[in-house]
């Protein structure tokens, strides 16, 4: 990845360290952002029971949304949901990435069961497998283990750049591309690697025999797997470059990472459980995600984060990656 590093062009975006705010260390954010260790114990606390209520919210609303799909049936019925399970899979996604962070149940067991079986296995991801290459990722963002550098580098690109970026993630080609990679790893040598994806795919075997049972087979295909493809990938592109987008590797994580305002719009589509207060995520990952709103807002009391280094809304940061 460090080579690949060196050819893409990094900080386009980024702010100078003469432009972040002065930070006024209080009660709950020490200096560089961080909490205190009396404010890290209240943050750090996990609220399984919510938690819980959250992953079987995913499950009602996915599983709802077919069904009044069904019950309608209309064509704009049909593309509501065609779309709205696009959403479903960046929710599933959002506590997938809570699990891998172990932040998703106190409990080791259940949060890794979960977070494989009911969250990861669903949408053809390993969480293990995740949490070890999105833990390079925060131990450096843009280091020489940095695994998606490809998705935040030579931002700000012209306006056309991105539209074909979008339009090949709308298409399906990106998603395919992926898809056929992952693939790939049933020949894998590593058998970890093997089962693994034996597994994946048997749950989506589960999954199709489901609907087959209840009479919709092509559900499966229309509803999951193609707004998977296509849908997905368009959210998780326009997420990924208002994260990172156009910016490089530094220790002060507001050089490294964008603060973006989160509309309730934002919330409900774009970054469900609260993963789009990703600047406090990376200030410190051991915080739980229901506890990132208070977090953000003691960051700004402190100084830390402000109005003129914070993105109005989502517009405006996709506008500036898209300003070359």
């Amino acid at each position: 990845m460090a080579g690949n590093a060196t050819s893409l062009r990094l900080g386009g975006l980024a702010l100078s360290p003469e432009q972040l705010p002065v930070t006024y260390p209080d009660d709950f954010i020490q200096g560089d952002g961080r909490p205190t260790s009396s404010y890290r114990e209240k943050l750090r606390r996990i609220p399984n029971i919510r938690n819980g209520i959250s992953v079987v919210s995913v499950y009602v609303q996915t599983i709802g949304i077919v069904v009044a799909a069904i019950w309608i049936d209309s064509p704009i019925a049909w593309a509501a949901a065609f779309i709205l399970m696009g959403r479903a899979h960046a929710q599933f996604a959002s506590l997938m990435h809570e699990a891998a962070h172990r932040l998703l149940f106190s409990h080791k067991k259940l949060n890794d069961f979960v977070g494989n079986w009911l969250l990861g296995y669903p949408t053809l991801t390993s969480t293990p497998a995740y949490r070890r290459v999105h833990m390079a990722h925060h131990r450096q963002e843009f280091g020489p283990e940095e695994p998606d550098i490809p998705l935040y580098a030579n931002y700000p690109v012209s306006t056309a750049s991105l539209r074909r970026k979008l339009f090949r993630d709308a298409t399906g080609q990106t998603g395919m591309k992926l898809l056929s990679s992952q693939m790939r790893g049933l020949r894998s040598p590593d058998t970890r690697v093997r089962r693994t994806l034996i597994k994946m795919l048997l749950l989506q075997v589960v999954i199709l025999a489901t609907c087959t049972a209840l009479g919709y087979p092509l559900v499966y295909l229309f509803m999951w797997v193609l707004p998977y493809l296509t849908v997905w990938r368009v959210i998780n592109r326009l997420r990924s470059i208002a994260e990172h987008g156009g910016l490089r590797a530094d220790s002060d994580r507001r050089i490294t990472t964008h603060s973006v305002h989160q509309s309730l719009l934002a919330r409900f589509f774009l970054v469900p459980f609260n993963i789009g207060w990703h600047l406090t995520h990376h200030v410190d990952a051991g915080v739980p995600f229901r506890n990132l709103p208070a977090y953000h807002r003691h960051l700004r009391d402190a100084g830390y984060v402000n109005r003129e280094i914070e993105y109005p809304n989502y517009r405006a940061i996709w506008r500036a990656c898209a300003g070359a």
